[in-house]
């Protein structure tokens, strides 16, 4: 009877054949690969590594004893599924692994089964693919705040150009830039930041590669596919994201100028200066990332990962030491720290002595209610963006801190839109009059037609039963069916009969 021996680390079993030639047996497990340093499997998870030997191979080779195998997975089931595998053995000639003497058995009951006819160092290459598993709750209440958003800003935009002459301000130009950025990042965010290749993983069946006989040296343990459609979205979500913030910058400066300034003219060529800014500069970051990271990784296939993240269309957030280094935070994070930092200060400036200022020689008109103040704070903190501070708690290293953040950031910034539609359209004099106009004559013209409705039909009737009459076969019909018309015409009729008979 075959000898079983269970490791627990490796959740590994061993059945070997005894022979009368092998009076021993021994194994040792490496908790890593550092002595086996492979050329073709690219490696990213931890290897163990299992090393046998036996006094019989010591004298008459490997062919004495052949050992079967069943490892077990261990990863986890919710972010990785297992793809493939392959029965290797390290050859020390080649210096890396080979499939020679080992053949593959399936995988049954949770278990990769191989089998080789010799004793040697020996593991199972494993390869991933990624699954792409999105909170439902978190996707769904972004999806909806997003949608609000689109509409609030669509009817902003509408609003701030029908009505631009009414006004007669000088922040049109700002604030539509501001909404038409952030109007094509929701849409982007809406439609294309989920992966394609999503739907394309549930359509493989990756049963068949594990049932597979053929025993073939993997190049790497996780398996992802390239997207240069999902590429251009990231690229384009990060142009228009920093778009966005730099236009709350520049709204930022706009108002701290005219409120400070007691209402002084804009220098010449404002409009002009600040567009390019406002579009110009997030270009160049964008362009500028993506060229340095195609420039240094552009033998390799996958260069596109180091820039965006596999599970969806954003940029990659690297981990660990990579983190210094990373796009995610000299093209992204930073620039916005910077001018988020910037926004909160004039905010607080613009609060102190302007908003809440308690100064007898205002005038009337900035003597305004501790109500309308508080509605003014909020309008100037939704432009200026300042609930995005909420995303540097999602940084937080504690998984329950981090959701609970991620639902306050998701509701806050994804109605953004709506909030700005809501106190810049909602809230303006000229809105409300129009709107007032507007169901005046709604209800007017619903007054009117109160009163016609019945005459309307009477008519209809009236006239489907004369020409009902001219038909003598089925006016008898048309009576038993619809007795209870009573029209002039019929009236009529009938008093002259009556007369006729007296």
């Amino acid at each position: 009877m075959p000898v079983k021996r269970f490791l627990k680390e490796l959740l590994l079993l061993l059945l070997i054949p005894l022979k009368r030639n092998a009076t021993s047996y021994g194994f040792i497990v490496y908790q890593n690969d550092k002595l086996f340093q492979s050329k073709t499997f690219k490696l990213k998870f931890n290897q163990k590594i299992v090393s046998s030997t036996t006094n019989s191979s010591m004298h008459k080779g490997h062919q004495n004893v052949s050992v079967d195998m069943a490892f077990r997975p261990q990863h986890n089931p919710k972010e990785f599924q297992l793809n493939s595998y392959a029965c290797v053995y390290w050859n020390i000639s080649m210096k890396d692994w080979d499939t020679k003497g080992c053949e593959k058995e399936g995988f049954t009951n949770g278990f990769l089964r191989c089998s080789c006819n010799h004793m040697t160092s020996f593991t199972v290459l494993m390869n991933f693919k990624k699954n792409y598993e999105y909170p439902e709750s978190l996707d769904t209440l972004s999806n909806v705040g997003c949608a609000l958003s689109i509409t609030g800003l669509v009817l902003t935009i509408i609003f701030q150009i029908a009505t631009r002459k009414v006004r007669k301000t000088s922040v049109t130009w700002v604030f539509v830039s501001l909404c038409t950025s952030m109007l094509i990042f929701n849409l982007l965010f809406v439609f294309g930041i989920e992966n394609s290749n999503k739907t394309l993983q549930k359509s493989g069946n990756d049963t068949n590669d594990l049932d597979s006989k053929d025993n073939k040296i993997l190049t790497e343990d996780i398996t992802v596919t390239t997207n240069l459609k999902c590429t251009v979205i990231a690229a384009l979500l990060h142009y228009f994201l920093l778009v966005t913030f730099t236009w709350t910058g520049l709204s930022a400066a706009q108002l701290y100028f005219l409120l400070l300034r007691a209402m002084k003219p804009l220098p010449p060529r404002f409009i002009l200066y600040i567009s390019l800014i406002g579009w110009g500069v997030p270009a160049i970051v964008v362009s500028m990332t993506v060229g340095i990271i195609f420039s240094l990784n552009f033998t390799d296939p996958e260069w596109e990962l180091q820039y965006r993240e596999e599970a969806i269309c954003w940029l990659a957030i690297p981990e660990g030491k990579n983190f210094i280094k990373s796009p995610w935070l000299w093209a992204f994070i930073l620039p916005v720290t910077i001018i988020l930092v910037s926004n909160v200060i004039m905010f607080i400036v613009i609060l102190v002595k302007v908003l809440w200022k308690n100064d007898q020689n205002l005038t009337s008109t900035k003597k305004n209610s501790s109500l309308k103040k508080i509605l003014s704070t909020l309008s100037i903190a939704v432009v200026f963006g300042i609930t995005w501070i909420l995303a540097y708690f999602m940084l937080i290293d504690n998984n329950n801190i981090r959701v609970i953040f991620s639902y306050i950031f998701c509701i806050f910034n994804t109605t953004q839109g709506l909030q700005i539609f809501i106190l810049y359209t909602v809230k303006t004099k000229i809105f409300q009059d129009e709107a007032s106009k507007m169901f005046k004559s709604l209800s007017s013209s619903a007054e009117r037609l109160k009163p016609l409705r019945p005459f309307t039909e009477l008519r209809l009737r009236l006239r489907m039963y004369n020409m009902l009459r001219s038909f003598p076969t089925l006016n008898e019909r048309f009576k038993v069916l619809d007795p209870f018309i009573v029209t002039e015409e019929t009236t009529l009729s009938e008093s002259e009969e009556t007369k006729a008979s007296i």
